[in-house]
Order: C-alpha cells, then structure tokens, then sequence
C-alpha cells in the first residue's frame, strides 16, 4: 500500500459528508421497496438488495444505516425512522440463541441510539434509555451463553489464562469464527450496564471475561504470529475457522467457509479481527486495572500485551501483504486467479478484472481497524502509519468506483464480496467474476468509517461502541 502520510480527517470532511448524503438516500430508498416479510436484504443483485438466507445477521445494519447517515446528517427524521425500525423488527435478535452475531445486529441498533442519547443527541425519554440498555445487556448475555471451554495453554498469546473459551459460531459448539472477534464487544457494553449470565444453582459469568479469553483463545489458534515452522504461518494471517475436540475441548484443525483455504488469508475475516482488537483496546484503556483483575482474574497488562500484538500483526499483515497499491483488498490472498493478476500489491485495485474480485467491505472494515489502532498507540508517534493507512484507505472508498453514486443502485459501497466459493455473489452477463454489487455489512462500515473520521474532524465526540 502507498500510504499518503498527509491525509487528516478534515482532508476529508467533504468527502464523508458525501457518503452520508449518499446513504440516507439508499437507506431509505431500501426501506420503501423492501418487504420485510421476505427476510432481511443482504446484498444486492444487479443494484437491488435481495435476501440470502444463512443467518439473519444483517437486519441491524439495514437500520444501522439510518441511525448513522443520520447523526452525520444532523437528520433527526432518519434517526426517528431507524429508530422506529428497530423498536419494530429487533427484539428476536436480542435473544437469538443459534447466531455469534449479537454485536453486529443490536450495538448497530440499540447501541447507536443508546449512544445518542447519551451524547444529548436525541431528545431524551426515561423509558428509551431503560429500554436499549436492557436489549443490549440481556443480547450480551445470550452470546456469551454460546460457550466452549478449552483447556490452558502456556504460551505468549494467551496471557498465560488458567483456562481458555470462545464463544462458538453457528456452526455449533465445535466452531470458532474470527468474525466473532468484533461482536464480542457487547459483552463488554452488556458488562458495563452491571449484567452478567446466570447459570443453574445462581452461579454467575462474568460478561467482561468471556470477551476477554474468547480473544485470547482467538490470537492462540486462529491468528497466525510468523512463529513456527509451518509455511503457512504468515504473521498476522487469520485463518477462518478453529475447530475443537468438544469430549476434551483440545484445538483440532483450522477450516473455512467464506475463504479459499484455511492456510490462506479470508481478507474480510482479518478485518473483523484488526478492528475487534482495536476497539478492545480503546475500551480496555478506560478500565482501572484493579477492576479489569477483578472481572477477568487476569491482569490487564498481560492482556493488553497479547491484544496489542494481534492488533499489530493483523495490521501489518493487511498493509504490507494483501492490499493493493490504493490500500483495496482481493477477497484472499490464496485464492487461485491471483497468480493471473501479477504484481497486484505494486497496483491499484481492479474490480473489473476477469480473475478474482475485490471485496471493498473488507477494506471499510480494515480502515477503521488502521484508524483505531494507530489513534490508540499514538497517532503521531507509533501509530502514525496505522492511522495514515486508515485514512488512506478511506480515501479511496470515498470515490468512485467504490462508492455508489448511481440513484437506481440501492448500494452505497461496490464491490463487496459474500460468499465467493458458493457463488452467492452476482456475476454480471459478459463477466467472470462478480463486480459492482454491494452489501449491508458493506454499506453499514463505509458509513461507520464515515462517522468516525467526521467525528474526528471536529465534528463531535470521538465514536465508541462502549459507554
């Protein structure tokens, strides 16, 4: 990646307003053609969300969407509609017991308007307040009750835990995604609101510390640190999926569904992982060490270590290995056609290109993750090439042909990839890979990018997920 050292936020105020203009026309175009009784919209077909159905995870970001465009808009009437959306549509999500993906559906809903009304932004009502706080801490607990122990492991990347656990996917309680590494978070939103889960015979888990060994256990066997023999140990690589033996809870293979292997690099899975790890650290900065040792029993200098490391490394391993000259990734590293694009990194982005496409979502992911990281160690110190690769990043994606200008295209950012080896991306006719169709989790990060980098402009508190 090229990475432009003289980008700053206010370099592209403009530029963010542009998208947040751009996306309350599309978040409310979505909301007068989509019949929710078909699902959820995921991605788009031919410039018109359709539903695919695997889990309902993208419902938040549809009205997500609204709240954000929104509050960079001053749009008190989007809000308003957002708002009234999710007070309709949301509340199974909150104690949806088969999905890992409590912290994409309910902190981009309740937790943006929780946010609001915190910051004085919306008019305040008693009873909204008690009622987002509820819906977060209670969708908290129900993740954290999708729990998979495993045993210690003495090593480096685990704080030295007496005992390790992730919350599992879907897939069942053999099954830890890397996705997972960015919905944790409201484990730690539900923990600040004083919950916890209660098991048989009153015994208590406490929220903050199932975050915390799931992220510990993620950077033990999913995150690759470049420190063994094996040629697939890439650091920062992130493989996919960790599978476990559940008779013994011993780690057994690595695995996909969304990448091309699990020994190469899924670039929307090492996203979710470089900005899980980011916030996680933003947030671990605001609790007092003796009250992160009493929740965890770990102290939080050994774990602010191992996350920071993976923070690092994920990080690294997107500027320096899978992105492009303009900072867009490919959908994987290994993916077979990229021997067909040449020196790719040493180029700009092509999304047109007849081998392997571009996923424009994992890049509005991994910007932020740049952003965060390099705001935490330092923005003109240490993490100045981590927050000037962000902006970088964000740059491009501000302007065509990532963002969707088109007014019969429902989409608000282009070229972004769902389910590339199942073939659930729409190809156009006379292409050979998908190009030009969009996403909600897609969508739903450009404009959260957006926030963050106008809040950071002077435009309003610095954005957080946690309280």
């Amino acid at each position: 990646m090229k990475i432009d050292t003289k980008l700053t936020p206010a370099t592209l105020k403009s530029d963010a307003r542009r998208v947040f203009e751009l996306g309350a026309r599309k978040a409310r175009a979505i909301d007068r053609t989509w019949d929710p009784a078909k699902g959820t919209p995921v991605f788009t077909v031919e410039g018109r969300y359709a539903t695919r159905g695997w889990t309902e995870w993208t419902q938040g970001f549809q009205y997500g969407c609204m709240i954000l465009a929104g509050d960079g808009l001053g749009d008190d009437k989007l809000i308003q509609l957002g708002k009234r959306r999710t007070i309709k549509h949301m509340l199974p999500h909150v104690t949806h017991t088969g999905v890992h993906d409590h912290g994409f559906n309910n902190l981009s809903t309740y937790g943006n308007l929780l946010r609001l009304l915190k910051e004085k932004r919306m008019q305040y009502d008693g009873w909204e307040e008690v009622a987002y706080a509820n819906a977060i801490a209670a969708s908290g607990a129900v993740q954290a009750a999708r729990w998979s122990g495993t045993p210690p492991v003495k090593s480096k990347h685990t704080a030295n835990a007496p005992g390790l656990g992730y919350i599992y996917s879907f897939n069942g309680p053999h099954s830890l995604f890397i996705d997972t590494m960015r919905t944790t978070r409201i484990l730690g939103v539900a923990w600040q609101l004083g919950h916890s889960l209660m098991h048989e015979g009153d015994r208590c888990a406490n929220l903050l510390k199932r975050s915390v060994l799931h992220g510990l256990t993620t950077s033990q066997y999913i995150v690759f640190h470049g420190d063994s023999g094996h040629s697939y140990d890439v650091r920062g690589r992130t493989a996919h999926e960790g599978t476990f033996n559940r008779n013994d809870g011993a780690f057994r293979a690595r695995s996909t569904q969304q990448g091309y292997s699990p020994f190469s690099t899924w670039t929307r899975g090492l996203a979710w992982a470089m900005l899980g790890y980011a916030e996680e650290l933003e947030f671990f900065k605001t609790i007092p060490a003796a009250g992160f040792k009493a929740a965890t029993g770990l102290a939080k200098t050994d774990v602010v270590k191992v996350y920071e490391r993976n923070a690092r490394e994920t990080c690294d391993h997107y500027i320096k290995e899978v992105s492009a000259l303009d900072g867009v990734t490919y959908w994987d590293d290994g993916a077979p056609g990229m021997t067909q694009l040449g020196d790719w990194r040493d180029r700009e982005a092509d999304p047109y290109n007849d081998y392997e496409p571009v996923d424009a979502s994992a890049s509005a992911i991994a910007a932020q993750g740049l952003i965060r990281l390099g705001n935490y160690l330092g923005k003109t110190g240490k993490g100045k090439p981590y927050y000037q690769a962000g902006l970088t990043v964000a740059r491009t994606l501000f302007a065509e042909p990532y963002l969707s200008t088109k007014r019969d295209h429902q989409g608000l950012l282009l070229h972004s990839i769902y389910h590339w080896p199942n073939h659930w991306d729409h190809v156009p006719k006379g292409a050979k890979v998908s190009h030009g169709e969009s996403s909600l989790w897609g969508d739903y990060h450009l404009l959260e990018l957006a926030l963050l980098i106008h809040r950071m402009a002077g435009r309003g508190p610095y954005l957080t997920f946690y309280l």
